[in-house]
Order: C-alpha cells, then structure tokens, then sequence
C-alpha cells in the first residue's frame, strides 16, 4: 500500500492530474504490478491520498479542465466572431464556470475568488 501511495504522489508531483494517475496506476501499475482501483487497493481515494500528502491543486480538475475549455473556445471565438455554435458553446462553458465556483467557493477554492478570463489564464498558466 505504501508503494502505491508513494506512486501516486510521484506522479502528481511531475504534474499528472488525478485522473491521469489514474489511468497511470491502471496501465502500468506499480513495481510492474497493475492497480485498477487505488481506493480497493488503499483503502482510500486518490484524492485522499493527495490530500494527505499536501499534494492537491488549489483548484478542483473538474474546474480546471473547465476553465481551460473556457479559454480555448474564448480565444478560437476571437479568431472566428462569426462562429455561432462556438459562442454558444462558450456561454455555456462559462456559466458551468460560475456555478461550479460558487459551488467550491469557501471550501476547495478562495472565498473571494472570481472567474475572470484573463485572470484565470494567467493563473493557469495556459499559454497557447
């Protein structure tokens, strides 16, 4: 258990994303050994076991791969204004944002924290 633990902190610290440890973990496993489900082989979550390591994000990946939808769509609807089903897309892309802000606002993520495209660009570190 130790070792799949040690794995999971491993990976998150060379940047993977808790499902891509997942996915890691499950492909290819750990001393060779394929792990399927880190909760029935820990007894824990992912997530908890991050947590507990001080390993986690300051933002939530469900958010985060979100706010990256947000800004791809931002800036191909910049490229391309008459692009409709793109600027649709975006609206919703970034009202499910703000919701889920709200949802995480003052337990995962900073109670003053506001969803700003330029902001969240930088803060992410989306350079593309």
């Amino acid at each position: 258990m130790d070792a799949i633990e040690d794995r999971v902190v491993e990976l998150k610290e060379q940047g993977f994303s808790p499902s891509q440890i997942g996915m890691k973990l499950r492909d290819e496993g750990v001393q060779g050994t394929p792990v399927p489900d880190v909760k029935l082989a820990t007894g824990k979550k992912l997530t908890e076991i991050l947590e507990e390591n001080d390993a986690t994000d300051d933002i939530p990946e469900d958010l985060r791969s979100l706010m990256v939808r947000a800004i791809r769509l931002r800036d191909h609807v910049k490229e391309h204004p008459q692009d409709a089903s793109n600027q649709r897309a975006l609206q919703n892309a970034e009202s499910k944002v703000r919701r889920l802000v709200d949802y995480y606002r003052g337990d995962e993520i900073a109670e003053d924290f506001k969803y700003e495209h330029e902001t969240v660009k930088e803060r992410l570190g989306y350079d593309e």
